[in-house]
C-alpha cells in the first residue's frame, strides 16, 4: 500500500481493491500511517485520497541510515 502511494496519490478504495482484507482493516492501516505522519488523507466529495508526506520520508530515511550504521559497527566488533 505504501509503495503504491510512493508512485502516486490514490483513493482508499483503489488501494484496497487488490488486497485480500476487509476495507475496515485497510482503513486501520491507513490510519496508522497517517498517525505516524507518513501519509496524509483528504476528502473530496465521497472519495478519500491518500498521499505520502515527503518530509516524513526524509526523516525515516535518516533514521534508517543511522540504525544501519549502528548495526554495521556492531557487526564489525563481533
Amino acid at each position: 500500500m505504501f509503495e503504491a502511494l510512493c508512485e502516486e496519490d490514490a483513493s482508499v478504495s483503489w488501494l484496497a481493491e487488490p488486497l485480500p482484507m476487509a476495507l475496515s482493516v485497510v482503513m486501520a492501516h491507513i490510519h496508522a500511517l497517517e498517525k505516524g505522519g507518513l501519509i496524509r488523507t483528504y476528502k473530496s466529495g465521497r472519495v478519500r485520497t491518500c498521499c505520502v508526506e515527503p518530509q516524513a520520508l526524509r526523516l525515516l530515511y535518516r533514521w534508517i541510515s543511522e540504525q544501519h550504521g549502528r548495526w554495521e559497527r556492531r557487526q564489525t566488533r563481533a
